[in-house]
């Protein structure tokens, strides 16, 4: 299994556990950034609002250093995170015309969900000086556990904990802090499938909590069909 922000969820690594024992944290977020460049899938699924019921169906799709969420419900909208730079670069393409997504714009929900432009961007995956707070469980699978700081003010978290896979070099879960130490973003895998022989996400959910009460005051699925048979 492996878990992005949402992006670093969205498929997991070929990596096996023999090939990789990183020792630091700086060589688990490795295995997660090198986790994207080689993947070459396309999913087709939906974003369901867990309140109200409400769907915007969604293309995934990656490969050529790229990942694309394309979303057909009018207006159309292509959002295409590029993996050849460092940090990535995400664009945002409508009506015919692209766009690297300003910072002012990160906090923004993407298509009224509880995703939203930060948490496709990956930049989190590049901050500076992580730690590696320890190791953890989820779904009983271990885990190390990653903490990253945002080195600047642009976007919405202050701090991201990430759980990565020993065994396959994926992100499984994470949970994204304000600035004031607050947990306001909560991410999971929960199901996965098979897809060309890899483990692909089936099911995410995103959680959004209130920072004084911690309660979940949002809730959103990211749901990946069963790729089709040749």
């Amino acid at each position: 299994m492996k878990l992005s922000i949402v992006a670093a969820l969205l498929l997991t690594s070929s990596l096996t556990a023999a090939a990789a024992q990183p020792k630091s944290a700086d060589e688990i977020l490795d295995l997660v950034r090198q986790s994207y460049a080689g993947q070459n899938q396309k999913l087709q699924g939906e974003l369901r609002d867990d309140a109200t019921g409400r769907t915007e169906p969604l293309d995934l799709t990656m490969g050529g250093q790229n990942i694309l969420f394309q979303f057909t419900n009018p207006p159309p909208e292509t959002i295409r995170l590029d993996l050849t730079t460092t940090p990535a670069t995400l664009y945002q393409l409508r009506k015919g015309s692209s766009r690297k997504v300003p910072a002012s714009q990160l906090g923004s929900n993407v298509r009224g969900m509880d995703f939203n432009y930060e948490d496709l961007s990956l930049r989190f995956l590049y901050w500076p000086r992580p730690q590696l707070m320890g190791e953890g469980r989820v779904s009983g699978q271990k885990c190390w556990i990653v903490r990253v700081i945002n080195p600047g003010r642009e976007g919405p978290y202050y701090a991201v904990d990430i759980w990565v896979h020993q065994a396959s070099g994926g992100a499984a879960k994470m949970a994204a802090y304000d600035r004031s130490s607050k947990i306001i973003k909560r991410y999971e895998v929960t199901k996965i499938q098979k897809v060309n022989g890899i483990n692909a996400l089936k099911e995410l959910r995103v959680e959004t909590l209130d920072p004084t009460s911690a309660k979940v005051i949002g809730r959103t699925y990211m749901k990946m069909n069963n790729p089709a048979k040749p």
